[in-house]
């Protein structure tokens, strides 16, 4: 009789009814709405971005750990099992759900003043306004600390001028948080995207990511009132905060991607017959079935660890975000990887998910806090020394 990896340790004993329920609808819309067009939506480098929201926010998938403004308020656990879902479809349409509810939203909720919650939060949440957060520049992406753009005084407005890359949802956003530098230091705005000045591409060409919306935003004297900054938002820590957030989330992302690659695996290598026989029978094939196996499940247990961990105390220090993010992420693109070689050929197929998911992974390796800097901030930790410049 045969196991799932994850039903080894059975690990879904740890979790509560509810949380199984959860994770059952996510994975029914994901398998339902996401798995039957994806490869289609990769290989075309499109995707419906605003379908899709509108599904996930009938399912209050938005925003779904705040509370309040039609905001589900569900646990960590119940959101890192949702990202784990939706990241076995596609790591892109995780992205859209993470950027939404744990950046954008999360920044307004966190940092907004009562009127920018009102008038941004209920629309997001229900999947009716897209929202981005515009902080990666095209010269600072793991030194945020020396942005370029800029705001600046103008009477009782501010004016804005600068630009952001590689901003998911930036080409269908409604609503852009921005962070800029002004000489009180870094301030947080919410910018109607319609705002005259403010302009965002379509970045084409990727080879990662591609059922992902991705956008280069141009700031050229975006004109904004007071109201439109984040009152409490101040300092470099603000966007930072926001960050930790969504890297939550991929600690649980990462492992759906990885045990779906797994999932192919298995079923390629029992089936799959070379010399005579199933190529899940031969001893080299089996140890590598087994270390995924094993990392998956250690990088579930991690991630779970965490999710509890961040439910009763109400939040999880930076460093131990990055413990889960350095090792689910390097961990799923190692599992990806050596599942592609187990179906040898049909691993680079579109018709299997594995070389999309490796894919996506390269770039889920990088953002939101390369492999480098978690080490670094890990490091930081354990010794008590910055290895920052």
């Amino acid at each position: 009789m045969t196991v799932a990896p994850l039903d080894l340790l059975d690990v879904d004993t740890l979790l509560s009814d509810e949380e199984r329920d959860i994770r059952a609808v996510v994975r029914r819309v994901a398998d339902d709405r996401v798995r039957p067009h994806v490869a289609e939506w990769y290989e075309k480098g499109e995707v419906p971005v605003r379908d899709l929201a509108l599904e996930f926010g009938k399912l209050g998938l938005l925003g779904m750990h705040l509370t309040g403004y039609g905001c589900a308020g569900a646990s960590a656990v119940s959101y890192g099992l949702a990202c784990m879902e939706l990241e076995a479809a596609d790591s892109g349409v995780r992205s859209l759900v993470s950027v939404q509810g744990s950046l954008a939203m999360y920044a307004i909720w966190k940092y907004g003043s009562e009127q920018q919650k009102q008038q941004w939060l209920p629309g997001m949440a229900a999947g009716e306004l897209i929202g981005c957060f515009g902080l990666t520049e095209p010269d600072h992406g793991s030194d945020p600390a020396n942005m370029s753009t800029r705001a600046r005084r103008d009477g009782d407005d501010w004016i804005l001028d600068g630009g952001k890359m590689w901003i998911t949802n930036a080409p269908l956003a409604d609503v852009a948080v921005i962070w800029a530098r002004a000489e009180e230091g870094v301030y947080g705005f919410a910018v109607p995207t319609g705002t005259p000045g403010f302009a965002a591409r379509e970045i084409k060409h990727k080879m990662s990511l591609r059922a992902s919306s991705t956008g280069e935003i141009s700031l050229d004297g975006v004109r904004l009132p007071d109201s439109a900054r984040l009152p409490e938002a101040r300092g470099l820590k603000a966007p930072l905060s926001c960050l930790t957030e969504a890297r939550f989330g991929i600690i649980w992302g990462s492992m759906g991607a990885a045990r779906d690659c797994l999932r192919v695996a298995l079923d390629y290598a029992t089936t799959r017959e070379q010399f005579g026989r199933p190529i899940g029978g031969f001893q080299l094939t089996q140890a590598k079935l087994a270390d995924m196996s094993l990392e998956l499940q250690k990088g579930f247990l991690l991630a779970l660890h965490l999710g509890r961990l961040r439910d009763s105390s109400g939040g999880l220090r930076p460093e131990q975000v990055s413990v889960g993010k350095l090792n689910n992420v390097r961990e799923a693109i190692a599992i990806a990887r050596t599942c592609r070689t187990i179906l040898g050929g049909n691993g680079i197929s579109g018709e299997y998910p594995v070389m999309r998911h490796a894919n996506n992974l390269e770039s889920v390796l990088t953002y939101e806090g390369t492999s480098e800097i978690h080490q670094l901030v890990i490091g930081q930790k354990l010794t008590g020394l910055s290895a920052f410049a």
